[in-house]
């Protein structure tokens, strides 16, 4: 019986002691992997990250949006936007066996369909026509409307520019590529304009929108008005000779050759009106009546003077006033 307390005695104590042995700690997980000091991938730098770090690191430095500029416009793109995406996944993994100060490079895939859709709506939105100074007349005044060049957007440029600058990771402003267009017809160098006032018998003369001379004219008589409308000097003659148009009232004249005593004067600056003309005269006392056929009279230094000053082609406006 003596025994068995001993026994018992022991068994407590062995308890005891297994019950007062600390549990053992668990061991602390495994640190990932990190890359080695230095890497850089793309210029961005992973050296001490791990492959979560850096992957971050990575697409946020891709994910950049690209600048645009065109005049005081701005505007950006995110590269996604573009059609572009980055293997960063891959780079970090080459990254991770990578030596220290080893610099990786980051794949980029450019899609051509995207990016030339992207600019074909630059041009849309860009690109505008060229537009050239129109003549009109204002309170019997010429009025040119002021030109404008145009524009075209240069798409195989943009479509050039913008692919490289995603694939080398450029971020920096991309100006958009334009041609301008000058307009040939402009308020600078219109040329003459005629105005002849068939009422009051004047003639004007500028250039462009700007007043340079008048002068003292004649028109048609009653019977044979001189015609209304906008015209253009088709032809210019000096010294011409005077042939009798097929009309009643020229019926058996015979044609007058150059020299005084020819109805046209020495000058003969031909209209778009069929037989009207502006001239000089022989008759100078006809100046400032209606005496004429149709035809617009000047004294023959006054012809000779705008003679020099007009072209094929210069506007002839005859008004009422």
């Amino acid at each position: 019986m003596q025994m068995r307390g001993i026994l018992l005695l022991l068994l407590l104590v062995l308890l005891a002691a297994v019950v007062a042995v600390p549990a053992q700690a668990q061991d602390p997980p495994p640190e990932p992997p990190r890359i080695a000091d230095g890497v850089t991938v793309a210029g961005v730098a992973v050296g001490g990250l791990t492959a979560n770090e850096a992957q971050t690191a990575v697409q946020a430095a891709f994910d950049r949006r690209l600048p645009f500029r065109f005049r005081t416009r701005r505007w950006s793109k995110a590269p996604q936007e573009l059609g572009a995406s980055a293997d960063v996944a891959g780079a970090v993994a080459q990254a991770l066996v990578a030596e220290p100060g080893a610099a990786l490079t980051l794949a980029v895939a450019v899609n051509r369909t995207t990016v030339a859709a992207y600019v074909a709506r630059l041009d849309r939105f860009f690109s505008r026509p060229v537009r050239n100074s129109q003549l009109s007349l204002r309170d019997l005044r010429p009025y040119l409307t002021r030109a404008r060049a145009g524009i075209d957007v240069r798409r195989w440029v943009m479509r050039v520019s913008i692919a490289s600058a995603l694939r080398q990771h450029l971020r920096t402003v991309l100006p958009l590529q334009v041609r301008f267009i000058l307009p040939t017809i402009t308020r600078a160098n219109y040329g003459p304009v005629v105005v002849i006032r068939r009422g009051s018998r004047r003639l004007y003369l500028y250039s462009g929108m700007r007043f340079v001379r008048r002068f003292g004219i004649a028109v048609g008589m009653p019977a044979y008005p001189t015609p209304l409308g906008r015209f253009r000097i088709v032809l210019k003659e000096r010294n011409p000779t005077w042939n009798p148009p097929d009309r009643d009232w020229a019926a058996g004249l015979d044609p007058v050759p150059p020299g005084p005593g020819n109805p046209l004067g020495t000058r003969w600056m031909g209209l778009s009106a069929p037989g009207i003309g502006i001239h000089g005269t022989p008759t100078p006392s006809s100046i400032g009546t209606a005496a004429s056929h149709g035809c617009i009279r000047m004294y023959t230094w006054a012809a000779e003077w705008l003679f020099e000053r007009v072209r094929v082609g210069t506007t002839v406006y005859i008004v009422r006033a």
